[in-house]
């Protein structure tokens, strides 16, 4: 979607079209209550700092939405197709990266409580298992902090993408 358009949608249509950024209203609203961008580094500025703000809650919520590492979103949703592409370079036909991801999975999930989440793009399953097995050295502290991170490089990219689609 081209800028100018975007800053022209309805209220309702541009948190619809947001939503499968992320699923933090408060986020959101800031985004939409900024319109209209001068251009798209500026619409970026704007969530970047949105997403400073995002809260332990809100971030626990946002994960709620997000598959496991390795496995494949379902739906056809927005969401679903961007968690797709951002998994493709995990070979889903390699069954012992499959499975190591898996063992990690629940090791982390048992640790943390939470899904492991990472900015998948541009990463191979390797060095996502790399990552995964070096933050289960974490603190509760720094994994709160590296999964808000990795959210917040996710949403980027994801807002970005829907700015760049024609």
């Amino acid at each position: 979607m081209r800028l100018q358009r975007f800053n022209q949608l309805p209220v309702a249509q541009a948190e619809q079209l947001l939503r499968p950024c992320v699923e933090i209203p408060a986020w959101i609203a800031a985004v939409i209550a900024a319109r209209p961008f001068s251009s798209v580094d500026n619409a970026l500025a704007v969530a970047w700092q949105a997403a400073q703000r995002w809260r332990t809650e809100e971030i626990k919520l946002a994960l709620a939405q997000h598959p496991r590492i390795g496995e494949r979103a379902k739906g056809n949703a927005r969401e679903a197709q961007f968690s797709e592409r951002e998994q493709a370079a995990v070979n889903a036909e390699d069954a012992e990266l499959a499975n190591a991801l898996q063992t990690g999975n629940r090791r982390y999930e048992a640790q943390f409580d939470q899904v492991f989440l990472i900015r998948a793009a541009g990463r191979d399953g390797p060095g996502i298992l790399r990552e995964l097995e070096r933050r289960l050295h974490n603190s509760a502290e720094q994994e709160r902090q590296e999964t808000a991170e990795q959210l917040r490089e996710i949403v980027m990219l994801r807002f970005k993408e829907l700015l760049s689609d024609e």
